[in-house]
C-alpha cells in the first residue's frame, strides 16, 4: 500500500489518522472534505505537502470523487466523513441522511467503477461507523459484538447504520472488496469542542457551567483516537474484505464520572479559586438518549492481533494537556475565526 484517498481527513479522527499515516508510514493521502463546521483545515495545515493532498470537496459531488480516483490511483478509501453529532441530527436529521447515506452511496458507486476499471488487486474500501447503531443496552446485557443486531435510536445512528447497510450490499452484492469498523466514544487531540470531553474541559477552563445530561449517569466505552487510527490501519493492511471489526478502549464510565476526573485534572494543573466540580450543573436529558454503550472487541483482537494501548487516565490526562498546550487551535473555534479566515487559506490540490 502506498496511497490512500481519505474522506473527511480534518475532522476529528481523520485528521488524526491522516497525521499518524504520515508519520508512521511511507504513505501519501489525498485529503477530502468539505469543511463543514467541524471541519478545520487548520489541524492538518502543518502536514508535508508532499506527502499530503488536501481536497475541499463534497463526498456527494460524484465526478470530483471520480476525478480524483482516476487521477491519484489510491489504493483504499478510508470514509471518516460524516455529520456525527448527535443533538444536531435531532434538529436537522436531512442533512445527515444527505452526508451519511447519499454521500456513502456516492463514494461505494465511484469506488466499484475505479476498482472495475483497473484498481489494484490489494484495493479497500474502509467505512468507519459508530457502536451507536447497535442502539442501547441495559446495565447487565453483554457488550456489542459483531452479530448484535442493529437498532439506532437517533437519526444520526440511523444514518450510520443505513450506511453499514450499503457498504455490506455492495460487498455481498458487487464484489467490492469493503470492510467496516464501528467503534465506541474517543477522545484526544483536535476534538471539535461540542463533544462531551473538550466542551466541558473548555468550559471549566473558563469558568462556565458544565452541563451534564439527565443523572449524568449514561456510560459509554472510551477509546483513546490514536488507538482507534491504529486499529483502522490493522483493519486496512490486514482485515478480510466483508468483515465488521468491533474497536474499544476497555474503559467503560458514565458521564459523570469523566466531567469528574477532567475537573480534577484541570485543578491540579491549574488551580481555580473553587474546585471546578462546583461548576458542573445537570439539564434536562437529550431525547432518547442511550443508557449504556460497550464494545466486544475480541475479533479485531483474535484476528489483527489488536488491542488498545492507552488507558483511559493516562489518554485524558494527555488529551487535558494537549487543550492547554494548544489554547490557539480552540479559541479560534470557539470565535468563529477558524471559519471567517479559512476561506483564503484553503489549497486544493486534484
Amino acid at each position: 500500500m502506498t496511497s490512500l484517498l481519505v474522506t473527511g481527513g480534518a475532522g476529528f479522527i481523520g485528521s488524526n489518522f491522516v497525521r499518524q499515516v504520515l508519520e508512521e508510514t511511507d504513505w501519501t493521502v489525498v485529503n477530502l472534505d468539505l469543511l463543514t463546521y467541524a471541519g478545520n483545515q487548520e489541524s492538518v495545515a502543518d502536514l508535508d505537502p508532499e506527502r499530503h493532498f488536501f481536497v475541499h470537496g463534497d463526498i456527494c459531488d460524484a465526478d470530483l470523487v471520480a476525478g480524483l480516483l482516476s487521477r491519484h490511483r489510491p489504493d483504499a478509501i478510508v470514509h471518516f466523513a460524516a455529520e456525527s453529532h448527535v443533538d444536531r441530527s435531532i434538529d436537522d436529521p436531512g442533512a445527515f441522511i444527505r452526508t451519511n447515506v447519499n454521500g456513502t452511496h456516492n463514494l461505494l458507486s465511484a469506488a466499484l467503477d475505479y476498482w472495475h476499471d483497473g484498481g489494484s488487486e490489494s484495493f479497500r474500501f474502509l467505512h468507519v461507523s459508530t457502536d451507536e447503531v447497535y442502539g442501547t443496552l441495559a446495565p447487565d446485557e453483554p457488550a456489542f459484538d459483531e452479530r448484535h443486531r442493529y437498532a439506532p435510536n437517533s437519526p444520526y445512528a440511523a444514518s450510520k447504520a443505513a450506511s453499514d447497510h450499503l457498504v455490506r450490499a455492495w460487498n455481498r452484492t458487487f464484489g467490492l472488496p469493503a470492510l467496516i469498523t464501528n467503534c465506541s466514544n474517543n477522545y484526544g487531540p483536535f476534538q471539535f469542542p461540542e463533544k462531551l470531553i473538550p466542551l466541558m474541559l473548555i468550559n471549566a477552563l473558563e469558568g462556565e457551567k458544565l452541563p451534564v445530561y439527565g443523572d449524568g449517569q449514561q456510560r459509554r466505552d472510551w477509546l483513546f483516537v490514536g488507538d482507534h487510527c491504529r486499529a483502522i490501519r490493522a483493519a486496512l493492511e490486514r482485515g478480510r474484505p466483508g468483515r465488521v471489526y468491533n474497536v474499544g478502549g476497555n474503559a467503560e464510565m458514565c458521564n459523570l464520572e469523566v466531567v469528574h476526573l477532567l475537573c480534577d485534572l484541570l485543578d491540579a494543573r491549574e488551580p481555580g479559586a473553587h474546585p471546578r466540580r462546583e461548576l458542573i450543573e445537570f439539564v434536562e436529558d437529550r431525547p432518547g438518549h442511550d443508557r449504556r454503550y460497550a464494545i466486544d472487541a475480541r475479533r479485531i483482537r483474535d484476528e489483527l492481533g489488536w488491542e488498545p494501548s492507552v488507558d483511559f487516565a493516562g489518554g485524558l490526562a494527555a488529551t487535558v494537556d494537549w487543550y492547554l498546550a494548544n489554547r490557539d487551535w480552540w479559541q479560534r473555534i470557539r470565535d468563529g475565526r477558524y471559519r471567517s479566515e479559512r476561506l483564503g487559506k484553503r489549497r486544493a490540490r486534484a
